[in-house]
């Protein structure tokens, strides 16, 4: 199997299956001198890893992250770094009367098709589990963009819908994010969301969600103008997360519906210095970041595994039924904020070294020459 590997400079390869001994990364490209334990790693696979509330899948892994190499005295050595997180709580036996079985709405198919041989157990390769070590990943990333940036840089990420229920965007609250099971913004509607999942869970179904992603104190001039856009690469980051169908920056779709002077962000002068004085770019113009607020959001569907039976076919050629057991999200967006906020993370940090390496540091200011 090829395209393991994520970024440029800031370069992650992952390994490992969902029911395999353990799974991690190696990063390769993060400069020396970057301050990182396994305490720093871990504070981000906690926010991530299963069993967390009643919502989520109940596989009790404790994704204790183990740093195998590339760090010395708590600093980076600019060698790679290794990770590694143990798998401990698999039951493949959830999945034998499906070995045969291709799920519909999981990659089963693609993967025979493609391969001629998959992993039954969890969706091995294919499986969520897969992103534990790119938020591993991202921790690591988060550390160079605060070191080679400053601590202004903040990414943030929250649910703003499940199902048909969305949000108030109006009464946004980040303090609210953490004091929830679905990284709600809206005390209001994460309440109504619990009742909500409850009985999509009962009911043995599930639904998808919309997160959005928020990247703050990133200056202006990260990304290339043609073809290695950063709304690009975005995009593609986002995609590659399991369940991941729609990606959208700034105003994204919305903005179809919008006249070009509301679209346009106007700008001013604030103390000598450019101020823009709306973002429906996302803070991002032409791939290059503008310094505004970094604004993603992407969509995920509805969790493949379900109890109820669906139609199928199995690799001999024969219709038949299937009812996915096992310990599954009814809604996998929940888990993806941690995610998305490390592809962001990795994104930025990538196009931070190419930043770096091709024209060296940030403009400040307003120079017009």
């Amino acid at each position: 199997m090829s395209d393991n590997s994520f970024g440029r400079l800031f370069r992650v390869t992952t390994w490992g299956e969902s029911h395999g001994p353990a799974l991690g990364c190696v990063i390769d490209g993060a400069p020396p001198r970057v301050p990182l334990t396994e305490a720093d790693i871990q504070d981000w696979m906690d926010k991530r890893k299963p069993g967390t509330s009643r919502f989520v899948t109940q596989r009790q892994e404790p994704d204790t992250v183990k740093i195998l190499s590339g760090t010395f005295e708590g600093l980076t050595t600019g060698t790679p770094i290794m990770l590694m997180i143990e798998n401990v709580d698999q039951r493949s036996k959830d999945y034998s009367d499906i070995k045969d079985k291709f799920r519909p709405g999981h990659a089963d198919f693609t993967y025979w098709s493609k391969y001629g041989i998959r992993d039954y157990r969890g969706g091995g390769r294919s499986s969520a589990r897969e992103t534990a070590s790119r938020v591993a990943a991202g921790a690591v990333a988060r550390q160079v963009l605060k070191t080679l940036i400053g601590p202004q840089v903040q990414l943030r990420g929250a649910l703003v819908q499940i199902g048909e229920k969305t949000i108030d965007g109006s009464i946004w609250n980040w303090d609210s994010v953490t004091q929830n099971p679905f990284w709600c913004p809206d005390p209001k509607m994460a309440l109504e969301w619990e009742d909500y999942l409850d009985g999509i869970r009962k009911a043995g179904s599930s639904v998808g969600a919309v997160v959005e992603l928020r990247a703050s104190g990133i200056p202006a001039g990260l990304g290339e103008p043609i073809y290695g856009k950063l709304d690009a690469e975005l995009a593609a980051a986002m995609m590659s997360i399991n369940a991941v169908k729609g990606v959208e920056i700034g105003a994204g779709f919305a903005s179809a519906a919008l006249s070009g002077e509301q679209n346009a962000d106007e700008m001013k002068l604030n103390n000598g210095a450019p101020e823009f004085t709306s973002n429906q770019a996302g803070g991002i113009l032409g791939g290059i970041s503008t310094g505004q607020e970094i604004v993603v959001r992407f969509a995920v569907k509805p969790t493949s595994s379900i109890l109820n039976p669906r139609t199928t076919v199995d690799r001999f050629g024969a219709e038949t039924q299937i009812m996915t057991k096992g310990r599954h999200d009814p809604c996998v967006g929940i888990r993806a904020v941690p995610v998305g906020e490390a592809m962001l993370a990795l994104v930025l940090a990538d196009h931070l070294l190419r930043h770096r390496g091709q024209v060296g540091g940030f403009k400040s200011g307003f120079d017009p020459r």
